[in-house]
């Protein structure tokens, strides 16, 4: 299973959402989980991994999950210098052991035109990133993704039930 995780903050509470599906091309879902956590880490520049990290998490250990592979919103590693991103301190948490594809909409600083993906008729780039399998199946895995748009179907999914939550 392929799980795509998104987490929706409002105030010092989180809610946690999990889209599984069986590939890349699915348009529905297998399986939706969701967590809450009511107390979580303010938000620090720089540190974002430190507010998400616990709640993603969270999620894998209420579920009992153990995925192929976790697509986050956000960098597995940041900028030219490769600083580990959420991404990173992911895949470092569950001991190597998932790969982790990072699907950002924003560009952090420093961020090469490698990462660059575009989808649809979208002249802005998504930008990917990854951990325990090689860039170019990452960059091919999400731009396989169903949907016409630049962000894939069952990644809008997994933004939209985490504000529903």
């Amino acid at each position: 299973m392929i799980l795509a995780v998104d987490v929706d903050y409002r105030n010092s509470r989180a809610s946690t959402v999990g889209i599984g599906f069986n590939g890349w091309r699915d348009d529905t879902p297998s399986h939706v989980y969701r967590s809450t956590i009511h107390q979580v880490e303010d938000y620090k520049p720089g540190s974002f991994y430190q507010r998400e990290l616990p709640c993603i998490l969270t999620l894998l250990r209420e579920h009992n999950l153990s995925p192929d592979i976790i697509v986050i919103d956000g960098y597995v590693y940041l900028g030219d210098d490769a600083t580990p991103g959420l991404g990173m301190h992911l895949y470092n948490a569950l001991g190597g052991k998932i790969p982790v594809i990072g699907v950002a909409k924003s560009p952090f600083k420093g961020t090469t035109t490698d990462t660059e993906l575009f989808r649809g008729d979208s002249h802005r780039p998504l930008y990917i990133t990854a951990a325990g399998m090689a860039i170019d199946a990452a960059r091919s895995s999400i731009s396989s993704m169903h949907g016409n748009y630049r962000i894939p179907t069952l990644l809008q999914l997994a933004d939209r039930e985490c504000r529903r939550h």
